[in-house]
């Protein structure tokens, strides 16, 4: 049986912002990126639920037009 693919929120941006410490592409920690693949789909789930919510901690300049 061939695993199901695990869903990634990565939009191939991966700039990480010093200041908040998230990627500017798609809001997730270094850790939380490196260790994807390893974490529970139930884990994944809430990270992806609370990414929308990161973008505010992100300095508007650098991500440019919404």
């Amino acid at each position: 049986m061939i695993p199901a693919p695990i869903t990634t929120p990565c939009i191939k941006v991966c700039i990480v912002d010093g200041e908040s410490g998230l990627c500017l592409g798609c809001y997730r920690s270094l850790e939380e990126i490196a260790g994807w693949s390893r974490l529970a789909e139930d884990r994944r789930s809430s990270i992806m639920a609370d990414l929308p919510g990161r973008r505010s901690r992100i300095d508007p300049a650098k991500l440019g037009p919404t």
